[in-house]
């Protein structure tokens, strides 16, 4: 099978491409040119493709000619411009982006004769969120107070709106959130930037440690969304999903910064920040039971598990072991693990 992974430079994308990679599948990707202190060059995945194509999704002609040129089976839509902060200080791109590129894609793969399934990756910041403690289903209504999470849910939204007004076309939409794992060196980044600093003997500074999120591991993920595809093409299912750690095993950020001290063998301790932060959603939760009964799916990790994944992936990495190799061996093992419920 022919994947494109468009966003295939960023975090899960280049996860993904060693996932698929290991089950044998044909790789191709479209994205603007990695960072060069990624994962994607970090792990060599430039390798790993037929097509590595470096574009910007926004621009519609270019793009759409290199999404014929590939002619994927299958397509998985993370190209976005996905942080909240930066959301506020460049809304502009980040709508065009999330909206405008989303349309660009769903235009060119319309046209596609011989895909087989889209995949639009969205984020559960789609959700109307009011502050309630409640796991989000898919029927909920989607809102969103930043740039990005309203982004997101238009986006959202006008994948939805496509897929009612073009029923031939093989398409689902994913929410996840709040994904962990090795390799993600962006800014703002939690679990890194608190390993960066035990590892230097200085106290993490933590922006919101009450926060609750569904800390949920990269592989996890992923292997929701395959599960998602292989239903599309077998069965022909279609529609929205959610893809999230199971509801008991909730995690505030004081917890996560916890453990990743004892996995680092370090006093547990940690400062809040005293500046004045943007807006974010206090509590955050998806529930998945749709992808569990319909799709035989489940994580396979605790949040527990997933932090302490990730954590050993950097740890890996400052102690100057090979992290394509580390990033192998962790996906090996995720396959080999038996579901956790």
């Amino acid at each position: 099978m022919h994947y494109l992974i468009t966003g295939h430079t960023g975090f899960k994308g280049t996860w993904l491409i060693h996932f698929l990679h290991s089950l044998g599948h044909q790789i191709s990707g479209i994205a603007l040119p990695p960072e060069t202190h990624s994962m994607f060059v970090e792990t060599r995945a430039h390798e790993l493709l037929t097509f590595n194509v470096y574009c910007d999704i926004r621009d519609r002609q270019v793009f759409a000619e290199n999404v014929k040129k590939i002619n994927p089976d299958v397509i998985v839509h993370f190209a976005a411009q996905a942080f909240v902060r930066e959301s506020y200080a460049e809304p502009r791109s980040t709508y065009e982006t999330n909206v405008n590129g989303t349309l660009n894609l769903l235009e060119v793969a319309s046209g596609l004769t011989s895909l087989r399934a889209l995949l639009i990756v969205t984020t559960d910041k789609v959700y109307e969120n009011l502050g309630q403690t409640k796991a989000f289903v898919e029927t909920d209504k989607l809102g969103g107070i930043d740039p990005y999470s309203s982004s997101k849910a238009m986006a959202d939204i006008l994948s939805q709106s496509w897929m009612t007004i073009n029923l031939g076309l093989p398409m689902a939409i994913a929410r996840a959130g709040n994904v962990i794992g090795g390799g993600d060196f962006a800014v703002d980044r939690l679990i890194p930037n608190v390993i960066d600093s035990y590892k230097n003997s200085m106290i993490p500074v933590l922006r919101y440690p009450s926060s609750t999120r569904p800390w949920q591991h990269v592989l996890d993920c992923l292997n929701g969304y395959l599960s998602l595809i292989d239903a599309m093409i077998q069965r022909d299912l279609r529609g929205v999903w959610n893809f999230g750690p199971s509801t008991d095993s909730v995690l505030s950020v004081s917890e996560v910064c916890e453990n990743i001290a004892r996995e680092m063998k370090c006093e547990p301790v940690w400062h809040h920040s005293e500046a004045i932060e943007l807006y974010e959603a206090n509590y955050l939760m998806l529930d998945s039971k749709k992808a569990n009964e319909n799709l035989d799916w489940n994580p396979k990790y605790t949040s527990n598990e997933a932090i302490k994944e990730t954590a050993s992936w950097y740890i890996a990495l400052h102690g100057g072991i090979n992290p394509r190799d580390f990033t192998n061996r962790q996906i090996i093992s995720f396959l080999e693990k038996k579901y956790s419920i």
